[in-house]
């Protein structure tokens, strides 16, 4: 089963204050990523690691939403906002419990939340739905970003 674990940094909430939130050229501390590189190598060495990324805070960042059947944009921040992702690990585990195990060894810093999902997989579905999903062009790009 693969799952999508979500990073929610508490320095990227519209609720901390100012002086404490990731701004213009913010960059994680370094002692900060050493740890979570530990960690992410351990999730490699058990062979539960199929990717992941950080992602800048949400000002550098769009929103588009759909209305009436136009799309409108709007450029971060979002002070609607109450939770920012700020990075990803995609992992594959035999259940959520053992995402969640995984998950709670994570470096996290006083007030981060990690979110994790279940990604559907073409079985989940019903048969008309399976069909409706299958496209032979988005099927070959994603075996061959697979591959890379």
């Amino acid at each position: 089963m693969r799952f999508m674990v979500f990073m929610i940094p508490r320095v990227y909430q519209p609720g901390t204050p100012p002086g404490e939130r990731a701004g213009e050229g913010f960059a994680p501390p370094a002692e900060a990523v050493k740890k979570m590189m530990k960690f992410n190598e351990e999730l490699t060495k058990a062979g539960v690691l199929v990717s992941l990324d950080g992602l800048h805070p949400a000002s550098k960042g769009a929103r588009v939403s759909f209305k009436g059947g136009k799309a409108s944009v709007t450029d971060g921040p979002y002070i609607e906002s109450k939770e920012v992702i700020g990075g990803y690990w995609m992992l594959n585990v035999k259940s959520k419990e053992e995402a969640i195990e995984w998950v709670k060894r994570c470096p996290a810093e006083n007030g981060d939340v990690i979110e994790i999902r279940r990604v559907f997989e073409m079985e989940d579905f019903p048969s008309d739905v399976q069909k409706a999903a299958d496209n032979p062009a988005v099927r070959a790009q994603v075996e061959k970003q697979k591959r890379t």
